[in-house]
């Protein structure tokens, strides 16, 4: 959440960021808002202050035997009172008004981010992986085929349990996926992470701390009922990111400076509507309602959190590293940030298994697997996460930072693309082994049940 005071003190700056971003706020509105509420507490003081005066006034006047002028004075602290409660009222309206107005500001962008108005005008920092390459994209099936030949992905069952969107992983698939949570977590300890298995469920109140909230409500699942009628008294939602339990879960408290810079990873199940999505990447495991994910959150002080952002995307990079898997890291335009990112690198795993001509030269696809993005005091704000400098001094804002480390189906998908060998094996990276007993080849599996069979083979 931005401040009432740096709205106030800059206007411009508010405005230019919102144009750049491309976002449909009213700053005309909260700062009028912001005005005719800081006129009704001034007038409220003053009509307090004149009241404390006249209330002073009362006893005098009686012992002094004013008894005319003491009533009048008594009156006139009556009707003080009762203005005072009206003006008060109207003030605390009018800042629930302004609160709620906030809400739907995002963040500014800090002045490094590139200028621009979507996906396209972000810009290639720096590609990894890319001078000798495994594979020839031509030759590649893509994952939710060769997932299929496999019998390691099965959407097709688990559209009959639950819908489309969802997916079976099985046999080797599974271990795979297990693999690479337990090698990620691994990798992430030997950073300084500290493991967090967090709860599911949400309350709004969470949602709203992190900014899911209350730009992103369509694409939450909300636990009884639907999201316009819920149960009564039930406020919970499936998590969407371990980011929103994971920074809430210090909320309204005041850390110390000798417990920063403070660093959790959690794994966890993430649960999206992806509204708006429909009929984008509906093949495969690309875009899908329930995922894995590892996550990585940060809390740090003020004057480290740009340093931070570099080697908190250094860490998830890492990952990609040591599975050997080409990718690049794209710095965020303006219209492309999120809603509470002052800054984000989005770190793409290549993928040949579609020729979508936006690869590198041998064709084949990005998929982003994690966002690195510094929300600076926003979250906090929100939430209201302070951290004391010094024991003695005022207590301030922290900065939140976080990063998927990594977002796992589409590893996965690269895994099976990069991978894939002539015979329609999958070679398992070298990292991943360990986590397999050793196994080196996912060969697939026989298929059970008729539908296996031919058409016409039946017995």
């Amino acid at each position: 959440m931005l401040s009432r005071t740096y709205l106030r003190e800059n206007p411009e700056e508010v405005r230019a960021a919102l144009e750049n971003r491309g976002a449909d706020v009213d700053l005309e509105a909260v700062l009028d808002l912001d005005e005719r509420w800081r006129e009704l507490k001034a007038r409220g003081d003053d009509l307090r202050h004149e009241r404390n005066e006249v209330s002073g006034k009362i006893g005098r006047l009686k012992q002094e035997g004013k008894d005319e002028e003491a009533e009048e004075a008594i009156e006139r602290s009556q009707n003080l009172k009762a203005e005072i409660e009206e003006v008060e009222s109207e003030a605390i309206r009018l800042e629930d008004d302004l609160e709620a107005a906030l809400l739907e500001f995002p963040q500014v962008p800090h002045e490094s981010v590139p200028v621009g108005a979507e996906e396209s005008d972000n810009v290639e920092a720096r590609r990894w992986g890319f001078d000798d390459l495994r594979v020839d994209a031509d030759e590649i099936t893509p994952h939710y085929e060769l997932g299929e030949d496999l019998d390691v992905i099965d959407e097709a069952r688990a559209a009959k349990t639950t819908g489309s969107g969802y997916y079976f992983l099985k046999g080797d698939g599974a271990r795979l996926e297990h693999a690479l949570v337990q090698f990620m977590m691994d990798v992430h300890r030997e950073q300084g992470y500290v493991d967090l298995f967090p709860p599911i469920p949400v309350k709004s109140s969470s949602m709203r701390g992190t900014g899911q909230f209350p730009k992103f409500v369509e694409d939450a699942y909300r636990l009884g009922g639907s999201n316009e009628e819920p149960y009564e008294d039930e406020d919970l939602w499936l998590c969407p990111t371990a980011e929103v339990p994971v920074t809430n879960m210090y909320a309204e408290e005041i850390l110390l400076k000798e417990d920063l810079p403070l660093k959790h990873q959690a794994y966890t199940p993430n649960f999206r509507r992806e509204a708006g999505e429909h009929g984008t990447e509906t093949r495969g495991i690309v875009r899908v309602h329930q995922f894995n994910k590892v996550e990585l959150v940060n809390f740090v002080e003020p004057g480290e959190s740009y340093d931070r952002l570099e080697g908190l995307l250094e860490e998830a990079e890492e990952v990609l590293r040591r599975l050997e898997l080409p990718y690049r890291i794209l710095e965020l335009c303006t219209g492309d940030l999120t809603f509470a990112s002052a800054k984000t690198y989005d770190i793409e795993v290549w993928t040949p298994g579609d020729d979508m001509e936006d690869g590198p030269e041998e064709g084949g696809r990005w998929l982003e697997v994690s966002s690195a993005s510094n929300f600076e005091d926003f979250q906090a704000r929100r939430t209201g996460l302070r951290y004391r400098p010094e024991r003695h001094e005022s207590a301030e804002y922290v900065h939140t930072l976080n990063a998927s480390g990594l977002a796992l189906p589409r590893v996965m998908v690269a895994i099976l693309e990069y991978y894939q060998n002539d015979d329609g094996t999958v070679t398992i990276p070298e990292a991943l082994r360990p986590y397999m007993d050793g196994q080196e080849v996912i060969e697939g599996h026989e298929k059970v049940g008729e539908s296996a069979l031919g058409a016409g083979e039946r017995e």
